[in-house]
């Protein structure tokens, strides 16, 4: 994946602060100590604070037909409660999208601030691939942003 020009490689420290917070915010909401041990940082870069591209794997083990299916709707209520438990206004939606001949579960979040007014857009892209919980996220204000970070990421190969 080619990096848009303007935008700059996340440094590793950073996205897994960015990590730690999103669990804390679970673990404070939900009451869930998730082990994220897992978890690898695969390509995140960003053009400013708002304009984030984040991609993650995590092992997977199925034990039953529908089991990832289950989990990522488990995922997207998570996520919801979590942002409602901390009194920030959110809508969302799901949808899906190819990506190289790929099916991808899209969860839309439109995030509000206390004004009413839409604050920043999330597009969590997620799939089980080969044994892998694979995911991209998008974080933008501005469509400028957006296509920028859809075009490199709907240019993107799967082996």
């Amino acid at each position: 994946m080619e990096i848009p020009a303007g935008w700059n490689v996340t440094h590793k420290s950073v996205s897994d602060e960015r990590t730690e917070k999103g669990l804390e915010a679970i673990k404070e909401s939900a009451g869930i100590d998730y082990d994220a041990s897992g978890l690898k940082q695969l390509l995140n870069f960003q053009k400013d604070r708002f304009h984030i591209f984040q991609s993650t794997s995590e092992p997977f083990k199925i034990e039953y037909e529908g089991e990832w299916e289950d989990n990522n709707e488990g995922l997207k209520q998570l996520i919801y409660e979590t942002y409602e438990s901390r009194g920030i206004k959110i809508d969302t939606s799901s949808s899906t999208k190819k990506i190289d001949n790929l099916n991808f579960e899209v969860f839309h979040i439109t995030m509000y601030g206390p004004d009413g007014k839409i604050i920043l857009y999330q597009d969590m892209y997620s799939r089980l691939i080969n044994g892998f919980d694979f995911g991209v996220n998008l974080n933008y204000i501005n469509e400028k942003e957006k296509n920028e970070m859809m075009k490199v990421w709907k240019e993107s190969k799967f082996e």
